[in-house]
């Protein structure tokens, strides 16, 4: 038997950062405009580039038009960015998917699912042979997978982290920042707990994470959908958590426009989650209703740029010797390293991170399709600009599995050089994240409060 492994995002913290302009008045999106303009005429399916950036001069998407974009293998975040005035009239969606029925399920058949652009899929229901306990959903926040005693994966949001399986549970503690630096998707909802040997639904998928920047006007009628997946039901078995709702942040020079909707709630089942929003204007007069969305998990602000220099990162880069893609998949349908089967545990899995300071301790951990997740805990050595560490973990050998790994350090200045400063503002914390192969982006948190985002490599 062979076993198979997959590689998710990374999320880490920390690292000075030098100053940036002031802010101004007027915005500059960043679009070169290259891809022309977005302006369909009927419903639309896109394919996201690999960068997942869109480079364009105008947005156009009349009443009556949904556009759907579709994840590309990195699973980076929809960044519409525009030159000129953007007008959604009609509907824009990167929702999650429900979760499938547990009817019929083979042995390592995925059940979860499929997270928006961005997102993360839902956790695998367990079917009473493989095990009894359903998939961890996905994400930094991921649901925990429902017991044999029928119990349920929590979905998990920007406002409540993952359950532990329980039915009473809708979620925990807060992950993700109000101001959506960096911008990550909802995470999945777990899957279903099997009970006399039938299989369990799958948990839904959460919702995607979409920014869309103006130079000029953003108007703002129609719908944007981010919800989370709703979880699976065969009519037998409803035991599982619904995806938790994704992120979408509006920043321009002026926003505008009524009766227009951003749905970023959980989805149904054991509840996920709501997701974020975020309005970025400097003039700001819009009317906008938050479906199933919290007051606490919507935000305003004045547009910020910024920029970064040698940005810290942090990787996966083998698992018992085999070498991880570039651009890992993470997909349980298509894994991306395939061990010997002669391969024994525990195995090693080698960590590269660079800007990172010495000593940072990097938790890693696995999960499989279905059943528990298990982590260690190791050191960055080497110097801050090029630092390694090897784990040692034990990993499924009957199914597919999903390692990651996290660290975070505080902003330290060096002696003699003072405090560190952004846009005027003295800095306390940085945070920053790196996902599934794409740019790593660091949001740079001031004492007052304020968040700056920077994306590497932009």
């Amino acid at each position: 038997m062979r076993r198979h492994f997959m590689f998710v995002s990374v999320l880490l913290a920390g690292l000075a950062a030098s100053g940036g302009p002031a802010v101004a008045q007027t915005f500059n999106s960043g679009s070169t405009g290259a891809d022309g303009a977005l302006n369909p005429t009927s419903n639309a399916t896109i394919a996201l580039l690999p960068s997942g950036v869109f480079n364009y001069t105008t947005v156009n998407i009349p009443t009556g038009v949904t556009v759907t974009f579709t994840k590309n293998v990195a699973n980076t975040p929809v960044t519409i960015l525009a030159t000129g005035n953007v007008t959604i009239a009609g509907t824009i969606d990167v929702a999650g998917s429900p979760g499938a029925s547990g009817a019929g399920q083979t042995i390592l058949a995925p059940s979860g699912g499929r997270g928006g652009p961005g997102g993360f899929d839902g956790g695998s229901g367990a079917n009473g042979i493989l095990s009894n306990t359903g998939g961890t959903g996905l994400g930094p926040g991921g649901g925990g997978g429902g017991t044999n005693n029928g119990g349920n994966g929590a979905g998990a949001g920007f406002l409540n982290a993952g359950g532990n399986g329980s039915p009473s549970v809708v979620g925990g503690s807060a992950y993700g920042a109000s101001a959506l630096l960096p911008l990550i998707g909802g995470s999945g909802g777990g899957g279903g707990g099997a009970t006399f040997g039938v299989s369990a639904p799958g948990g839904g998928g959460g919702g995607g994470a979409l920014l869309i920047a103006s130079s000029g006007t953003i108007t703002f009628t129609g719908t944007i959908l981010a919800r989370g997946g709703n979880c699976g039901s065969d009519g037998v078995i409803s035991g599982c958590g619904g995806g938790s709702g994704g992120g979408v942040r509006l920043v321009a020079t002026t926003i505008a426009g009524s009766g227009g909707t951003i749905n970023v709630g959980g989805g149904a089942g054991v509840p996920g989650s709501a997701g974020r929003i975020r309005i970025e204007g400097f003039t700001n007069t819009a009317s906008i209703n938050f479906a199933g969305v919290p007051s606490a998990a919507v935000s305003t602000a004045s547009p910020t740029t910024a920029t970064l220099t040698n940005p810290p990162t942090l990787s996966v880069t083998s698992v018992a010797g085999v070498a991880s893609p570039a651009t890992p998949s993470a997909s349980f349908i298509s894994p991306d390293i395939t061990l010997p089967a002669t391969t024994t545990n525990p195995v090693n899995v080698a960590l590269s991170a660079a800007n990172s300071p010495p000593g940072s301790v990097v938790t890693v951990r696995v999960q499989g399709q279905v059943g528990g997740v298990t982590s260690t805990t190791t050191t960055l050595a080497g110097s801050q600009t090029s630092s390694s560490a090897t784990a040692s973990l034990t990993v499924p050998t009957n199914q597919p599995a999903v390692i990651s790994a996290t660290t975070s350090f505080t902003v330290v200045a060096a002696a003699g050089d003072g405090p560190v400063f952004v846009q005027g503002e003295e800095i306390e914390q940085v945070r920053v994240s790196a996902t599934l192969g794409g740019a790593s982006q660091v949001a740079y948190v001031t004492k007052a409060g304020r968040e700056i985002v920077v994306t590497a490599g932009r």
